[in-house]
């Protein structure tokens, strides 16, 4: 294990924080009037391991990051554990933690802590990691869903559905005629530029008019929706026509008897936003690569409260309900 740390994770993720290789990161954090500390944590089970556009490794630093960048902060610090089943081959750990450190240095964040065990044969499933964050954010960004209304507008930055098919076609029971990759992509960059595209002298007032975010990972649009709505005083009306799904994507959830708007996306945010502030924003996710396919797809209506209705390309309308269990399980 020693020799783990010393050989592999120090030299893969080195910084003065993690170099300290102390029980707790020392992390220097001056309280301030216009900042606010944001912490998350998540684990990663992904079966297999690697899949179209990602590993385990990348899913779980992007997982991570994106938690932190849908509350509208900016990932500094990230911790990683790692339970390793006895027998996993060396050059495929560091294969992952390989991908893990690119993300961290693309992104400019820091592996500062991490832990690692190894359990015995057949009492994991190869590898897990565990990941927790750290991020600051401007007090001036109020995201609430208290503060959503009728009439506000619902985007989201590009097709959906691949992640959840592409952690499928590589478990190899299928065998898709084109190759789905996954969207595992971190968000920062992307959701840092809408937030700042107008300062707000009101502390209480979002930046500019966005009111909720959330990457709508496992369950899908569909459950990320559905918790946007659940306990409110609105609904949501989102039109079938304008949702973006590649057609490789949507061929594949038919022959297999899936929903794609609950199948999990890891390179994708919904946002809610008042509706003068829409066409700015949306324009702004176009110019981005990882918002180039963004769409308004739908709208905050009065009645009915609590519901999640779709407007069907025939022109009729059904409720889209919270996923009952998984449709894939370990996809992320």
């Amino acid at each position: 294990m020693h020799e783990l740390v010393e050989g592999l994770f120090k030299k893969k993720f080195s910084n003065e924080i993690l170099d300290e290789l102390a029980d707790s990161a020392v992390i220097k954090f001056l309280p301030s009037k216009k900042s606010y500390l944001c912490f998350t944590t998540d684990s990663y089970t992904v079966n297999p391991l690697f899949f179209p556009g990602g590993d385990i490794g990348k899913l779980a630093i992007c997982g991570t990051i994106n938690d932190l960048a849908v509350m509208g902060v900016k990932p500094l610090f990230i911790s990683a554990g790692f339970i390793i089943e006895e027998g996993l081959d060396y050059e495929i750990l560091a294969k992952i933690t390989q991908s893990m450190a690119e993300v961290v240095a693309q992104e400019g964040v820091k592996v500062v802590t991490g832990d690692v065990k190894v359990v015995e044969k057949n009492s994991a499933d190869k590898l897990f990691i565990n990941t927790s964050g750290i991020g600051i954010g401007d007090r001036r960004v109020n995201l609430s869903k208290k503060e959503i209304v009728p009439g506000d507008k619902v985007i989201i930055n590009g097709p959906i559905g691949e992640h959840g098919l592409a952690v499928l076609a590589a478990r190899g029971d299928f065998d898709f005629q084109t190759e789905i990759i996954s969207d595992c992509a971190p968000l920062t960059d992307l959701i840092q530029k809408i937030i700042n595209l107008r300062k707000s002298p009101s502390k209480s007032a979002a930046i500019p008019g966005i009111k909720f975010m959330r990457d709508p990972t496992r369950g899908g649009l569909a459950t990320t929706l559905n918790e946007l709505v659940d306990g409110m005083d609105f609904g949501v009306s989102i039109y079938e026509k304008d949702i973006p799904i590649k057609e490789e994507v949507n061929a594949a959830c038919e022959l297999l008897g899936f929903d794609s708007l609950y199948m999990a996306n890891e390179g994708r945010v919904v946002v809610v936003l008042a509706e003068g502030d829409a066409e700015p924003v949306l324009e702004t996710m176009r110019n981005h690569p990882l918002g180039k396919g963004s769409q308004i797809i739908g709208e905050i209506i009065k009645e009915p409260k609590e519901k999640v209705i779709m407007k069907t390309k025939i022109g009729g309308s059904r409720i889209i309900d919270m996923l009952v269990g998984d449709q894939l399980p370990r996809i992320c």
